[in-house]
């Protein structure tokens, strides 16, 4: 997807996400790219890893596992949004 004007963010960005049929944006996709880029999980050929854990061998055999896992999710969601810098805690609205 090519973005060409927003008010959020700077024109004229790429990205690139999975549309799956019947499911949408692949969450577990996105996950999988981002824990790559943020090195949280290992890509060594076409095999990824999580620490010890071998997630699978190709990107979606990876996605099948991560499916099958939702709490391995949560935890490499967690992991992302610390390394974005991103906090889970809720935001004091009363300050």
């Amino acid at each position: 997807v090519r973005v060409v004007k927003n008010k959020v963010a700077p024109p004229f960005k790429v990205a690139e996400f999975d549309i799956m049929y019947n499911e949408g944006i692949s969450k577990v996709g996105d996950i999988l790219d981002l824990g790559v880029e943020m090195e949280l999980i290992e890509k060594r050929g076409s095999y990824y890893s999580y620490g010890d854990l071998r997630i699978g061998q190709g990107r979606e055999n990876a996605k099948d596992y991560l499916r099958q896992n939702p709490e391995l999710v949560e935890e490499l969601d967690a992991g992302i949004r610390a390394a974005a810098g991103y906090t889970t805690e809720p935001a004091n609205l009363d300050a």
